[in-house]
């Protein structure tokens, strides 16, 4: 008889773990009267903001949302040019494009899959040569994963050519960057709270973090069709509003992140360990990152044979990501890319899988993975 099935993520863990809390906070949300906005977000918020050692969190409705009314408030729209990578979710750049802005695609560092600092400038330099159109005004470094970016070469060409930063934190709850919190380090950054998430609501939520008060102040009204008084618009806004029930299971989950990533990082450290030998591309870790392990992602040039036998034994895995954004049918030949194009990028795009990784999975679960990947490996040299 196959053993039971072991998931790629299962968010539905962390719910069970933690039920009774979860469904109290729901409760007295229900039991409060008030539904929208109001003090469970405004609690979170200050939690979240306390967390990462900043003064402002806005909690918004998604993920792509926080990009977006992170390059609003910024004040980032038509003509402008904003620099991201093509190997993320499809978000990064829908949230560019719905802010108004271009997204112009650089490449990545092949071992980390974050963004390549070189590539960055080469592309932004290239931008300010052949498109005159396109004003260069922000770089969206994304978290990859859990893994941080390089933030001081990024930090260092931003300002070089006066662009402002928006860190994609969507993959990168409590990681850090030389000691300093993802997140802490652009002029804003976004969070995605999807139940998958490193910090996961039970349904869609997003907020942007700033330690500027003026960019706060604008992005609480932009979430909220610009208003600075009631039912009046300052300027033209969104409807992307933080559920209090969101909020409330997120307060609950916050006081579990540092745990929960430590569970993360520990399970990586077996994985790598015991599959070192296995010719298996295994995750790279800066010597300055602390990653925490969003997705656990391996190389395998055999991929589609790979992903059938973990099926077959009983393991699920996905693809982050199968195809990279410019080579998506909505944006394949209308965006500008790197001058060189994305070699990097494309490189990985045939091989990456996400193995199984979530806090609960468990240290039996985790030696099976590893078990039926070595006999894998094993079967292949005979």
């Amino acid at each position: 008889m196959l053993e039971s099935f072991i998931p790629f993520a299962n968010p539905r863990a962390a719910y069970m773990e933690r039920r009774d809390k979860i469904l109290d906070a729901v409760v007295r949300v229900f039991d409060g009267g008030r539904y929208i906005l109001g003090e469970t977000v405004g609690t979170f918020e200050k939690a979240f903001a306390a967390y990462l050692g900043l003064d402002h969190a806005v909690g918004c409705a998604s993920g792509t949302d926080a990009i977006e009314l992170a390059l609003r408030g910024l004040g980032i729209g038509r003509g402008k040019a904003v620099f991201t990578v093509s190997h993320t979710a499809v978000a990064t750049v829908a949230a560019i494009e719905r802010a108004g802005a271009v997204p112009v695609l650089v490449d990545i560092d092949e071992a980390l899959y974050t963004m390549s600092p070189d590539s960055l400038e080469e592309t932004i330099l290239h931008v300010r040569e052949t498109r005159p159109d396109l004003a260069p005004a922000a770089v969206v470094p994304v978290h990859i994963y859990g893994h941080p970016c390089d933030m001081d070469a990024i930090l260092d060409i931003a300002a070089r050519y006066g662009l402002s930063v928006v860190e994609d934190c969507a993959q990168a709850h409590g990681a850090r960057y030389k000691g300093k919190v993802a997140g802490t380090m652009g002029h804003a950054a976004a969070f995605s709270f999807y139940p998958t998430k490193n910090l996961g609501a039970l349904g869609d939520a997003g907020a942007v973090v700033t330690n500027d008060a003026a960019l706060a102040a604008e992005l609480r009204a932009q979430r909220q069709y610009g208003w600075k008084e009631r039912y009046i618009s300052a300027a033209p806004g969104v409807n992307s509003r933080m559920d209090p029930v969101q909020a409330a299971i997120l307060s609950v989950q916050l006081r579990h992140l540092d745990k929960d990533n430590a569970a993360r990082r520990a399970i990586a450290a077996t994985c790598s360990a015991e599959l070192a030998a296995c010719g298996l591309g295994l995750p790279g870790v800066a010597a300055w990152a602390k990653h925490v392990f969003h997705l656990y992602v391996v190389r395998c040039k055999e991929r589609p044979k790979l992903v059938c036998f973990l099926k077959n034994s009983g393991i699920g895995t996905a693809v982050h990501y199968p195809q990279p954004v410019h080579l998506q049918p909505a944006y394949r030949n209308r965006l500008p890319l790197a001058p060189n194009g994305l070699p990097a990028t494309e490189s990985i795009m045939n091989e990456i899988v996400s193995l199984p990784m979530f806090p609960q999975i468990g240290s039996i679960d985790v030696k099976r993975v590893c078990t039926v990947l070595k006999e894998y490996f094993a079967a292949r040299e005979q």
